[in-house]
C-alpha cells in the first residue's frame, strides 16, 4: 500500500483537535497540523499528541487554502516519498475504516486524483443548522465535480497544478477539483464513511454568513474558470442572482408603475420550492425532510446573491477579499 500522510487544519477547536488528531493515529502516519493562531493551547495539543505543527503568519492575510499549501509543503519536507494526502478540518474526526479504503481505491485507480466519502455532522438534531449541513454533505456515490474540506489526494496530481489557491477565502476545494480535471484526474465520491463534523451552529445570523460564503464561492470560481470546459456553478450563479436579486426587484420596484401586478412575479419562489421538495423526494427525503430543506434553499438564494454581489463589489472596486466567517477567526470551517 502506498504511504499515505496526514494534514489537519484548524484554529481553538479545543477538544474537537483531540479528537481529530486521536482518530487519525498520529503514531502509525506522519501528520501536520497546521495553527492559524490559536488562543486555546492547541500548539500543545498537537505536539503532545505526536504531530509536526506549522504556525501561520498571522500578518499574512488568512485563508484555509493557505494553511492547507503550508501542511502539505511541510509533510514533504519531512518525508519526501508520501503519494498520498489525507486532508482533514480540525473539527473533524475521521472515520477508523476511511484512511485503507480511500488509499486502497487510490492504488487500484490510478485515473482518480481525489477520493472523498461520506461527511456527517456529529449532532445533526442539535440545531436545524447542523441538520441542514448533515443534509448538504450526502452526495451520491461515484465520479463528480469536486470534493470539500476533507478528501485524500494523489500528491503528483496535487503538486502538478501547484496545490489550492492560497488567495481564494472561499470554494477552494471545488476550485482546485476543476484544475484536477482539466489536467486528466477525476474526483471520486465512496459510498463509505469518511467523518463527523462539527458545524456548531447555534443561530440563523451563523447559517446566513455561510450562505453568503457559498455565494462569494459560486461568483468568484465560476468566473476564474469562466472559459474551462471543467468549469462549475456557472448555473448556481445565474439562479443566485435570478432569484436572490433580479426577480424581487422587478416585482417590487415596478410595482407603483403596474399598479401591483407585478408583484404576481413573487409566486415564482412557491414554485421553486416545489421543484425542490419534489427533486429531494426523487432523491430519496422523506416528506417533511424534502420541505424543511426546500425552505431554507430558497432563503438560501438571498444569502448567496448578498455573497456574488460582496465579491463584485470588491472586484469592481480593487479590494482584497476578506474572510466571510461564520464559526469565529480561523475557524476550519
Amino acid at each position: 500500500m502506498a504511504s499515505v500522510g496526514v494534514v489537519a487544519i484548524g484554529r481553538n477547536e479545543g477538544e474537537r483537535l483531540r479528537q481529530c488528531l486521536a482518530s487519525l493515529d498520529v503514531a502509525a502516519r506522519p501528520t501536520v497540523y497546521v495553527d492559524s493562531g490559536s488562543t486555546d493551547g492547541s500548539v500543545a495539543v498537537a505536539t503532545e499528541m505526536g504531530a509536526l505543527v506549522v504556525t501561520l503568519d498571522m500578518a499574512i492575510p488568512f485563508t484555509a487554502a493557505r494553511a492547507r499549501n503550508a501542511g502539505i509543503q511541510r509533510l514533504l519536507d519531512y518525508v519526501s516519498d508520501i503519494s498520498y494526502v489525507q486532508f482533514v478540518d480540525g473539527d473533524c474526526q475521521v472515520d477508523p475504516a476511511w484512511i485503507s479504503r480511500a488509499s486502497a481505491e487510490l492504488d487500484a485507480r490510478p485515473d482518480v486524483a481525489v477520493v472523498c466519502g461520506r461527511r456527517r455532522e456529529r449532532f445533526p438534531n442539535a440545531t436545524i443548522y447542523n441538520h441542514l449541513c448533515d443534509l448538504e454533505w450526502d452526495g451520491p456515490a461515484g465520479e463528480t465535480i469536486a470534493c470539500g474540506g476533507d478528501a485524500m489526494m494523489r500528491v503528483d496530481a496535487f503538486r502538478a497544478v501547484n496545490g489550492y489557491r492560497p488567495d481564494l477565502i472561499a470554494g477552494e476545494e471545488p476550485e482546485l477539483c476543476v484544475r484536477l480535471r482539466a489536467n486528466g484526474g477525476k474526483i471520486v465520491r465512496l459510498a463509505a464513511e469518511m467523518t463527523l463534523h462539527d458545524a456548531a451552529m447555534t443561530r440563523f445570523s451563523q447559517w446566513w454568513k455561510r450562505n453568503v460564503r457559498a455565494g462569494h464561492a459560486f461568483a468568484e470560481v465560476s468566473r476564474l474558470h469562466a472559459a474551462s470546459e471543467f468549469g462549475i456553478w456557472r448555473r448556481e450563479t445565474r439562479s443566485n442572482w435570478f432569484w436572490g436579486f433580479w426577480l424581487p426587484v422587478a416585482a417590487i420596484g415596478a410595482a407603483p408603475l403596474t399598479w401591483g401586478i407585478s408583484l404576481i412575479l413573487l409566486l415564482g419562489y412557491p414554485v421553486l420550492y416545489w421543484k425542490i421538495v419534489r427533486g429531494r423526494r426523487r432523491s430519496g427525503d422523506d416528506r417533511r425532510t424534502a420541505r424543511f430543506y426546500a425552505r431554507y434553499c430558497v432563503i438560501s438564494k438571498f444569502a448567496q446573491a448578498s455573497g456574488q454581489m460582496r465579491y463584485l463589489r470588491n472586484r469592481l472596486l480593487g479590494r482584497s477579499n476578506r474572510l466571510i466567517e461564520y464559526k469565529g477567526p480561523g475557524s476550519s470551517g
